[in-house]
């Protein structure tokens, strides 16, 4: 190593033949928080701005914020989790665990993890940009397993 290379300090990073494993966090979204009351805001704004009568519209307004502000809570609420990507083939553990049929899919800069834990439940998780900057989220792609290969017939009749 040369003395103006640096070493890579993020836990995917070591991606070595012996133990390729990716670490990340999940913690709830501040982006998404403030989205959420955004619209929230925006919905009551709509309501009063509207041509429904006063008398529906205040009461519809305020229940907009209120549902505004439970989805807010609900999100800031949820737990933190620890996901482990093994790379290639290897299990995936949700908090050291291991769970089934885990898809990894991508919108732009947004990452979304659905999987199965031990009891059946679906389980699932959206990244952000806020909770995954740029390098987090590449090495993310790096060690997600594989996408199933599509099949090989055509799903209509000829």
């Amino acid at each position: 190593m040369t003395p103006s290379s640096t070493r890579s300090s993020s836990a995917c990073a070591s991606f070595r033949r012996a133990d390729p494993r990716c670490r990340l966090e999940w913690r709830p979204s501040r982006w998404l928080q403030a989205v959420l009351a955004a619209l929230a805001g925006l919905a009551a704004f709509a309501l009063l701005a509207s041509e429904a009568p006063r008398p529906l519209a205040w009461p519809a307004a305020l229940a907009a914020l209120v549902h505004g502000a439970v989805l807010v809570r609900r999100e800031r609420a949820r737990p933190s989790f620890e996901l482990v990507l093994r790379g290639g083939d290897g299990p995936v553990l949700v908090d050291g665990a291991p769970v089934a049929d885990f898809r990894l899919q991508w919108r732009g800069p947004l990452a979304f993890a659905a999987w199965k834990q031990g009891d059946g439940r679906r389980r699932h998780a959206t990244w952000w940009p806020d909770t995954l900057p740029p390098a987090r989220r590449r090495e993310l792609r790096l060690a997600a397993p594989p996408v199933p290969a599509a099949r090989r017939h055509a799903s209509m009749a000829p």
